[in-house]
Order: C-alpha cells, then sequence, then structure tokens
C-alpha cells in the first residue's frame, strides 16, 4: 500500500487529497489532505469519488479511428497519420480557416491544457478558435477588459474577512466558487456568520446557498442587472458612494443610471423596491462588503452588463481592491496571459454571423453556422479537445448534426461520448493519477494565494501517451512538420521563448543575461516540469519546481493584497466605469424591459455531484439529488395541469421530461439541471442515468451581444402535461 498526496482537478476547488493505492495502482481510498494550507483536508463527493473515475472501464486506452459507423483500435502511428492526412488536406484544400479548433472545460484544469493552447492557435493560425468561455465566462473577461484594461483582472470575493456577502445567481455552496476558489464554502460561510457577517441572496432558486443566507429573494432569471442599476442609482442619488479609486465616468454612470431606479427594478426583476434601496444602503453601511455574480448573471442575455455592474458596485462601495471586499489573487508561475497592453476586441469577425473575436476566439453560438454555410473559410475540419459540445453548446443536437458535415474531426477524449462519436480520430489522454498537476489558472482566482505541485502518482504504460505529447504532436502536424516530428522541440522552443523574454525584459533580474547560461539552470525531470520551473523562477514570489517539491502538500503565500495598479492597462491608465462598448448594451436591456414577460422561463442549476458532463458515468455520483428532472414550482403544476412527465417546448425544440414539484423554484420559473441527455456513446452508467438535454431547448441565435457569450438561463418556454 502506498499514499500519494495530490490535487483534485475535476472543479474549481482544488482541494488537496491524500489518495490510497494498493499494489496494482488501484485506488483504496482517498481522503482530504489535512496538512494542505488551503484547503485544510476539506474534500466533497467528486474529489472523494476520483479513483472511481479514473479506473472507469469505459474510458478509452488506445486511439481509435471511425470507418463509416464500426470504430477499431490503432496505434498511436496509425492515428497520428490519420490526424496529419485529415487537418493537412483540408489545409492545402481550402485554407487555414478550413480548420477549427475548440478547447473544452477540462482543458482549464490540466498542466497540456493550458501549457499547449497558444501554441496550437499559432501553429494552427486560423480564425477560427473556440472554447467553453463563450458557454461559461467570458461576460467577465469583457466586463474587467474594458473596466481595467486586463481581461484577467477578475476580482475575487475576499470571503474570509468580508462582513456584508451579497451573492446573485450564483451557488457557492455547491460549487466551491466558480471563477472564486473557494474550498469548503461551507465552512468560510458559517465563519461570516460567526463574527456577525451577513449573506444575502438574489436567485429564481433557493439555492443551497440561499438556504444558509440571512435573506434571500427570487429574482426573475435574465433581470439582474436591472436590480443592479437600481443599487447604483441609489448609492449616487443618496450619495452613498465612497469610490477609493482612480476612476473615469463617474458623472457619466450619475446619468446613465438615472431613471434606472429601484421602482422601475422591481416591475421587471419581482425584488421590492425598498428591498433593492436598502440592499445599497447596506452595502455602503457596511465596514467592509463584496458583491459577486456568477453563472446565474453570465449566461443570461446581457451577462457582460450584469458582470460590469458587479464591479461597479464594488468599486462605488470603496471595497474593490480593498481587504473584506474584492481582490486580485497573485499567482506564482509567470503570468504569461497578462499581455500588459489594453484589452482589445473585434479584431476580426465571425463569416456567418459577424460576431467580433473575443480574447482570440469566436463564440460557439456560431460554431455551426461556420460548419453548414457554404463558402470561403468554411469549417471543413474540427480539432476538439475535451468538450462535448452536443450536450453543453447552445442547441447542441445541431452541432452534432454539423459535425457529421466536415471532412475531418479529431478528439483529445478518454470517451466515446454524444460528440466524439461523431469524430474520425480519438485520441485519449491518460488517466489523471498518471498525469502531473499544477493549478494555472485556478490560481487566477483563489480566496488565498497558493501554489502546490502534484508529480504524477502513477507510471504511464508503454501503449499509452501523455496529454503533452498528444497535444505536442498536434502543434507540430497543425504547423505542417509532419506526424513524426518530435514534440520536445515544441517544448524547447517554449522554454527559450520565456527565457529570452526574461533577458530582454527591462528591469529583470536577469536582464542581459545570455540565454544559454540560464537554460543551463533550469530544472525538471522532463520538459513539462522545466517549463513550470521556468515559470515558476520569473514568476511573482520566485519559486522554483525544487521548492514545491519540497512541499508536497502546497505553500501558503499569504492573504491577498491591493494589486490592482501593478494590473491596470487602460489607455488612460485609470478606471473606466463607462466603457461605450458596454454602456451601449443599456438600449438593448431598455428595449428587452419593456417586451411582455414570457408565461415560463427555464433555467440550468448546479449539483454538487455533477461536473459539466463527465461524470455521469460513476455510480457514486448519480442517483439520490443528483438527478435529471424538471423543478417546477407547485402553483405552476396545478396551474399548468402537470402530472409525473411533461412537455416543454422552446423555440428551437422540445423535450419530455420527469415533473418534480418544489417550491425551492420562483413561480413562472422552471429548472433543468445542465450536462445530461447520454445517449449514443459507450459510457454504461451515463445511458443508465440518461436524463434529457437541456441545451437542446437552449437557442443558438441569442446571445449576450458584448462578448457573444451564450443563454442558458431565462429561455422562454411552454410546459404542457404530457400524456403517456
Amino acid at each position: 500500500m502506498t499514499t500519494a498526496h495530490r490535487t483534485c482537478p475535476i472543479c474549481d476547488s482544488v482541494c488537496g487529497l491524500k489518495i490510497d493505492l494498493d499494489p496494482a495502482g488501484r485506488v483504496t481510498k482517498v481522503r482530504g489532505d489535512t496538512e494542505d494550507p488551503f484547503t485544510g483536508g476539506y474534500i466533497c463527493p467528486k474529489g472523494a469519488s476520483i479513483g472511481r473515475l479514473d479506473e472507469d472501464p469505459d474510458r478509452l486506452r488506445h486511439p481509435m479511428i471511425r470507418e463509416g459507423e464500426q470504430w477499431r483500435e490503432v496505434s498511436w502511428d496509425e492515428a497520428f497519420q490519420a490526424v496529419e492526412r485529415g487537418i493537412t488536406g483540408v489545409i492545402e484544400k481550402y485554407g487555414r480557416d478550413a480548420v477549427a479548433v475548440y478547447f473544452g472545460n477540462p482543458t482549464y484544469h490540466t498542466m497540456a491544457g493550458f501549457l499547449y493552447r497558444v501554441p496550437l492557435i499559432q501553429s494552427l493560425a486560423s480564425k477560427n478558435v473556440y472554447s467553453s468561455g463563450t458557454i461559461d465566462h467570458m461576460p467577465k473577461h469583457v466586463a474587467c477588459g474594458h473596466l481595467y484594461g486586463d481581461p484577467f483582472a477578475i476580482a475575487v470575493p475576499d470571503i474570509d474577512r468580508t462582513d456584508y456577502f451579497l451573492v446573485i445567481g450564483a451557488n457557492p455552496m455547491e460549487s466551491h466558487g466558480s471563477l472564486f476558489c473557494a474550498p469548503d464554502m461551507p465552512g468560510r460561510l458559517r465563519a461570516l456568520r460567526k463574527r456577525g457577517g451577513k449573506l444575502v441572496v438574489v436567485d429564481p432558486r433557493r439555492t443551497r446557498t440561499a438556504e444558509t443566507a440571512d435573506e434571500h429573494f427570487f429574482v426573475r432569471p435574465g433581470t439582474d442587472p436591472l436590480l443592479l442599476l437600481g443599487i447604483v442609482h441609489t448609492l449616487l442619488e443618496e450619495d452613498l458612494a465612497t469610490v477609493t479609486l482612480d476612476v473615469d465616468g463617474l458623472d457619466e454612470l450619475r446619468a446613465l443610471t438615472k431613471d434606472f431606479t429601484p421602482e422601475a427594478a422591481e416591475r421587471i426583476c419581482g425584488v421590492p423596491a425598498a428591498d433593492i434601496a436598502r440592499i445599497a444602503r447596506e452595502l455602503a453601511a457596511a465596514p467592509t462588503a463584496a458583491v459577486y455574480s456568477r453563472m446565474g448573471g453570465s449566461v443570461v442575455e446581457f451577462g457582460t452588463l450584469t458582470q460590469w455592474l458587479v464591479d461597479v458596485i464594488n468599486i462605488l462601495t470603496g471595497n474593490l481592491d480593498n481587504p473584506g471586499g474584492t481582490m486580485f489573487a497573485k499567482t506564482a508561475a509567470l503570468e504569461v496571459f497578462r499581455t500588459g497592453q489594453p484589452f482589445e476586441w473585434g479584431r476580426w469577425r465571425s463569416r456567418v454571423r459577424g460576431f467580433p473575436e473575443v480574447l482570440g476566439e469566436l463564440p460557439t453560438a456560431t460554431l455551426a453556422d461556420e460548419i453548414e454555410t457554404p463558402g470561403d473559410g468554411q469549417v471543413r475540419a474540427l480539432i476538439n479537445i475535451g468538450a462535448n459540445q452536443v450536450i453543453a453548446a447552445p442547441n447542441g443536437p445541431r452541432l452534432g448534426d454539423a459535425f457529421d458535415r466536415l471532412d475531418f474531426m479529431v478528439c483529445v477524449d478518454p470517451y466515446l461520448n454524444e460528440t466524439t462519436r461523431h469524430a474520425t480520430v480519438i485520441l485519449p489522454p491518460p488517466r489523471m493519477l498518471q498525469a502531473a498537476h499544477y493549478d494555472f489558472l485556478m490560481q487566477l482566482v483563489m480566496v488565498r494565494n497558493y501554489t502546490r505541485y502534484s508529480p504524477a502518482v502513477l507510471p504511464l504504460d508503454d501503449d499509452q501517451r501523455s496529454e503533452e505529447e498528444i497535444l505536442g504532436r498536434l502543434v507540430l502536424i497543425a504547423a505542417g512538420a509532419g506526424a513524426g516530428a518530435d514534440p520536445a522541440g515544441v517544448d524547447e522552443m517554449f522554454i527559450n521563448q520565456l527565457l529570452t523574454g526574461a533577458t530582454q525584459m527591462p528591469g529583470s533580474p536577469v536582464e542581459g543575461m545570455d540565454v544559454e547560461v540560464l537554460r543551463a539552470t533550469i530544472e525538471g525531470d522532463n520538459s513539462r516540469e522545466q517549463i513550470l520551473d521556468t515559470l515558476l523562477k520569473f514568476g511573482q514570489y520566485g519559486l522554483s519546481l525544487a521548492k514545491l517539491k519540497e512541499s508536497p502538500h502546497g505553500i501558503d503565500l499569504g492573504p491577498l493584497e491591493p494589486r490592482l495598479k501593478e494590473l491596470l492597462v487602460t489607455r488612460s491608465g485609470r478606471v473606466e466605469l463607462t466603457p461605450e462598448p458596454i454602456v451601449s448594451d443599456l438600449d438593448r436591456l431598455r428595449a428587452k424591459a419593456a417586451e411582455p414577460v414570457p408565461d415560463v422561463l427555464l433555467i440550468g442549476r448546479r449539483q454538487l455531484r455533477s461536473n459539466n458532463s463527465w461524470l455521469h458515468n460513476v455510480k457514486s455520483l448519480v442517483g439520490g439529488s443528483n438527478t435529471c428532472t424538471l423543478h417546477v414550482n407547485p402553483a405552476d403544476v396545478a396551474r399548468l395541469g402537470l402530472g409525473a412527465r411533461a412537455i416543454v417546448r422552446s423555440a428551437v425544440s422540445e423535450l419530455v421530461v420527469d415533473v418534480e414539484p418544489t417550491d425551492v423554484v420562483m413561480p413562472g420559473v422552471v429548472s433543468l439541471p445542465h450536462g445530461w441527455g447520454h445517449a449514443g456513446g459507450k459510457q454504461r452508467v451515463a445511458a443508465e442515468h440518461a436524463g434529457v438535454n437541456a441545451n437542446a431547448l437552449t437557442n443558438e441565435l441569442v446571445v449576450d451581444v458584448p462578448s457573444g457569450n451564450a443563454v442558458f438561463n431565462g429561455v422562454p418556454v411552454t410546459v404542457s402535461p404530457h400524456q403517456a
């Protein structure tokens, strides 16, 4: 029996795990790592099931090639040769824009997904880059990019020191704080209450977070910006604002919000005007306060406005970049994603619907258009990495049909699922415990500065390839170097680029130093570790890989500290409170508010034992409360005459679903969880608990305009009885 310590890579909580393995390498027990200074032994059901997930017998071990409707296992050489023929053939015949690449959510949680993303995009040189960012968090990046010039300057609630916590459209008790890395959120919220703090939740559902709150307000889905505008209006009209930062646009903000009164908000969002004004006054009076919004305020038609207003309120109350308010984490590794230049967007547009590029990518909502529509630049091949868009994307079934029109599709994925079954080639990465782990991106949104490196627990077998090698070979194939090129060259090029930049950076501790001499100081057992060592040595704390290996439980780097001045890169050098690309969307909001309210609105819901679509093949994570049912308020059940099952219809499709009457949703709102609807793959447990695909109902033609983000919450539907 051996015991390994590592970080859980499944979700944003980054829990430290203590894993017991038998001599054959099978996981026998998983506990929280009590010596981890950040997570302190906390563990959730997902982490506790990591052994069952990692050892899932339905995981693919060998590359697969589809011939007609049949699949066959092939060698890695044959698989990469097929990829080279498919990608190169499309490029030679149609050009580079005919090949698209898509990065799924798991790529944000693996070392390879972070390290090889930019090299693959650069080598492919296509405008058709997509990711799960535009079905998730792009509104936050756009809001921060316009406010601060840096789209990665995402302030997180300093939950451990705040006195007042306003949560809008988020359920951190079950998400652990999405874009807000805070393990053991139940303990943190109990500590908030114990020290006399207050928790207020605004949500169309009485979530687990709302159940623990001092106050919970039902709100009509998608109307959060009106409520937030009512708060801003009150702060400014009653002279309650305490702005401690250098800002531009305060007078413009006052004029823009003059008509957005709490009374106007109440008529649309349903929250009483008196309560909206009171919340504003409480935020202003609290010694410290933090406003936070996540999926419910992101995957909606006005997600960017919502995320902008969250930060605006934190600024107006003097809480942004202050202890106990919302603050910016400082990562241990060099923050290579920061350009140091003001945020730019719209450098190119999508071919069919004219969406502007944001962060170098186009909206997922238009990928099907780009595949289906003939003409120059039509997408004819797709490199798909860790994404199950048929379930996760708006109108996902349409994408599934579109994938069948492609000349070629390669998926990097461990499963034959609803999306990969449309591929030509599947390249399976190894098990999680066979891969080293370092949280490059999660450290960007942690509630305390912290770092940890987890070496691989188990070795690769001879017939496996690391995720780094798989993606490195895709980089070389896209660059035209061929299937047989050595991927180590990609890593070495990356290291040399980092070192060259460090030696040429004014004020750098190695400015003017010879790159070859500097290269000799970089350590690590492989190129992946050498890249990490490089990023650590030139990072914010001057750490090294050796130091992290000496601290297997992680290193506490201290509480969050003010750092906006070093992140601010707007052209004015000040916080831009009223950026035109955002405030111009207020006219669209006014027009929407004047429309009749739909009879029923559909929202999603967070489930503690789910993570998008990829945990439903583990028996311990399905069943119980983790089921795919339609939550309907009992008043609506009676009003609509519903029985055990219902037909839910939207503008694009309809589903027959099991009805679960419950007063946790407000009247006029129904809820289906995201990530279900398993069909057509080879995941046996998931097929037994298939559920329905909620995103068959979401309309890909409706997006948050400033960011191009898909809209999953606040979808107009009709609900009627299903006659068996």
